[in-house]
């Protein structure tokens, strides 16, 4: 007789505030674990708290919010890296303090988090780093510097897969596509009013490029996979980039 599947008792969820990661952090919490979710924006977490979770707003581009967050976790044996900014500006236009924005929170807070929180876990926790499809094919160019952080992001889930996998510690990363999210919301508008397209229209002609029905994700169906990551039924699963986008980017 096959156990009973269990996921992670203490689990920290960034960008719990809204999209995937507020998915995330409730799906967690029906399912038994122990949640502490983490945002900047402070009033979005009454979602994850009203499912139950434990909630800290913070800046994890901030050092010493990053330091808060470390204390008031505690014991954990999960983490979801799912915060994350998008700016939509054309390729010429971007300017250092773009880069600097993005790298901050979607490359360097994950990578100091992953390390810090990682060394910190016992045999058996899990690490679910969020990447994009963008990680690979990078083809919304307004995007280009969120696209190249998120190919950051499968480099450091590989690299601490095997530097922390000795700690029975594994490391994966979940790429969304095409999500039905306010940040995707803001890609829309934003990208749509560089090229002249109304978001709706926009909408249309990305999803026509999805195999699976031509039709986009709920967050929930990305948080499904996140779980499973933290499940004791991944147990041997480390170091891969999971695509949970309908076909969109099969490589």
């Amino acid at each position: 007789m096959s156990s009973p599947v269990t996921f992670a008792r203490r689990v920290v969820v960034t960008g719990a505030a809204s999209g995937i990661g507020k998915a995330t952090a409730v799906l967690l919490c029906e399912r038994g674990s122990d949640v502490l979710a983490v945002d900047v924006d402070e009033e979005g977490l009454a979602g994850a708290a009203a499912a139950g979770a434990e909630t800290i707003a913070c800046d994890l581009a901030r050092p010493d919010d990053r330091q808060r967050l470390y204390d008031a976790a505690g014991e954990t044996d999960g983490l979801v890296n799912a915060a994350g900014i998008i700016r939509v500006v054309p390729v010429p236009e971007v300017t250092e303090e773009d880069w600097d924005a993005i790298l901050a929170v979607n490359v360097k807070a994950l990578f100091f988090l992953a390390r810090d929180f990682g060394l910190r876990m016992p045999g058996g926790s899990a690490i679910v780093n969020l990447s994009s499809v963008a990680g690979k094919n990078n083809a919304s160019t307004e995007a280009l510097c969120y696209g190249a952080s998120k190919a950051a992001v499968l480099a450091i889930t590989r690299g601490l897969a095997h530097y922390l996998g000795p700690r029975g510690v594994r490391v994966n990363a979940v790429l969304p596509g095409i999500t039905d999210t306010p940040m995707q919301d803001k890609f829309l508008a934003e990208a749509g009013a560089i090229r002249g397209v109304a978001p709706e229209a926009l909408h249309e002609q990305r999803l026509k490029s999805v195999p699976l029905q031509n039709r986009g994700s709920e967050p929930r169906e990305l948080a499904d996979a996140i779980t499973f990551l933290l499940s004791s039924s991944s147990t041997y699963v480390t170091g891969q980039a999971i695509a949970v986008d309908g076909g969109l980017v099969m490589y």
